[in-house]
């Protein structure tokens, strides 16, 4: 008897910085929906996109696996980073397939992600190979007629979250509190390493 393979979601970001709405969401999705894991895949800086508020890969990373430490369903991936730049999703799929037979993956997105997945290379292979695990928010979108009732595409009722890393980026710069937004721990390694207070962070 064939034995059933894990079922692994795969939920992609910079996490510039990891804060307490990117936990809340992906423990929702390990624990609500149909899936066993949640793996946070760390989008590398891009080479083509010198963006100067994006902490260097190994840093945010760093903050990812401080994060997720102490939830085991919670995992930090540093996939991408070893992929050629600039890399697309389909090109990671296909590569932890590759190095993980025994999974089976699925994209976990916000709804403004999956208004736009049109857009995204081989997006068409993706919804034929993977099923899609959708977070709603605030705003309602038009989502296109095809993606509405897509048989990969499921909607999880997953807590609201709209707190962002840019605004806690910015506040950090004012020097505003934003400890409650953030894992203690993540707050200890930006405070410890003086992130996001330079003019250019």
């Amino acid at each position: 008897m064939a034995i059933a393979s894990k079922k692994i979601g795969l939920y992609f970001g910079t996490f510039n910085p990891i804060h307490i709405g990117h936990l809340i969401i992906a423990n929702h999705f390990a624990e609500y929906a149909d899936i066993e894991e949640v793996w946070f895949i760390v989008t590398p800086k891009s080479p083509f996109k010198a963006k100067k508020s994006l902490l260097d890969n190994h840093h945010r990373f760093e903050m990812v696996y401080r994060a997720t430490e102490k939830y085991p369903k919670l995992t930090p991936s540093r996939i991408e980073f070893k992929l050629p730049q600039p890399n697309y999703t389909i090109n990671t799929l296909i590569h932890l397939e590759e190095q993980y037979p025994d999974k089976a993956f699925s994209l976990i997105m916000g709804e403004d992600n999956l208004n736009s997945l049109h857009k995204w290379k081989n997006y068409d292979s993706i919804l034929e190979r993977y099923s899609i695990f959708v977070y709603p928010r605030i705003t309602t979108l038009k989502i296109d007629k095809t993606l509405q009732d897509h048989p990969k595409i499921q909607r999880i009722n997953a807590p609201i979250m709209e707190i962002s890393s840019s605004f806690i980026r910015k506040a950090i710069k004012k020097g505003k509190v934003v400890r409650p937004l953030l894992p203690p721990e993540v707050w200890t390694y930006i405070d410890e390493m003086n992130f996001y207070k330079k003019t250019n962070g």
